[in-house]
């Protein structure tokens, strides 16, 4: 991976560990989670203004990737009602890369050195074991379900967002466009779910995070999309949540989390998968 993208896909982990401990420190996820989802909407409003509109070949993606987030958000709401973040979070984003890397390799003939999928391998599994290690494993099936499925949707629309991005004019656009979309149909989502009120809500309670939370996480995505038009997407995807490793001293000297066993061996599988991204 060329070191300028490299430096940038770890700078927006960093961003990205920022804005997630927001939503993992706010007493309603619920509110939490919506105020990052609706916060995208004033800068999406700014790019899609000041920047050209995507090409119409991307258009389809755009659409598809709206939909796919909402599949994403579907099971993560459901995760979070049943499970409790620091659970949750770590299985999700970890299971994202291997559904992008088997895809990319099975399905769309991606190719890639067995020591770059090893580095993928090392990444995700570091970051999975946080969630999956614990006594109550056995007592924690459904959590885990939800979780999966949530990582699936989660490799599912960066792949969309990949190859959208690398036939769109703009990738800044395009993502911004997704974003808007995935915006004006979270309220639907959020009224299958029966989550009443939470607009309001999130006025009330998640200003901060709107504002401060939903711009970071539109910049960090920014970056992201535009790592996919420069390296192989299951690259990026997997370095782009060796962020854990951030949030795990964010946990410890803000939220007054242990660093315990397996957080250190997480850190050590994630921190070796960085370097293999880097050198190979």
């Amino acid at each position: 991976m060329e070191t300028n993208v490299f430096i940038l896909i770890l700078l927006a982990s960093a961003l990205h560990a920022c804005w997630n401990a927001m939503v993992k420190s706010h007493s309603n996820k619920i509110v939490a989670v919506s105020a990052i989802m609706f916060g995208h909407v004033p800068a999406s409003i700014i790019g899609i203004i000041f920047l050209p509109a995507p090409s119409v070949e991307s258009i389809p993606y755009i659409i598809v990737s709206s939909f796919i987030h909402q599949g994403y958000n579907w099971y993560l709401l459901t995760s979070y009602q049943i499970g409790d973040l620091t659970k949750v979070y770590p299985i999700a984003r970890g299971f994202g890369p291997i559904v992008a890397t088997i895809i990319s390799i099975v399905f769309l003939g991606l190719v890639i050195s067995n020591f770059s999928l090893l580095s993928i391998c090392l990444i995700s599994l570091g970051i999975m074991m946080i969630g999956l290690v614990s006594h109550k494993f056995l007592d924690d099936l459904n959590i885990i379900k939800y979780s999966l499925l949530t990582g699936f949707f989660i490799g599912l629309y960066s792949l969309v967002d990949g190859y959208g991005a690398r036939i769109s004019l703009s990738a800044i656009s395009y993502m911004s466009w997704s974003f808007l979309l995935s915006a004006l149909l979270f309220p639907v989502l959020l009224k299958l779910k029966k989550h009443n009120n939470i607009i309001i809500n999130v006025f009330k309670e998640g200003k901060f995070i709107f504002w401060l939370g939903g711009t970071l996480s539109y910049v960090v995505y920014m970056i992201v999309v535009w790592g996919f038009t420069k390296s192989p997407i299951p690259m990026v995807s997997a370095l782009r949540e060796s962020s854990i490793v951030l949030a795990i001293f964010v946990g410890y000297f803000f939220l007054n989390e242990k660093i315990n066993l397996i957080k250190i061996i997480s850190i050590i599988l994630i921190f070796t998968g960085v370097v293999g991204i880097k050198l190979f």
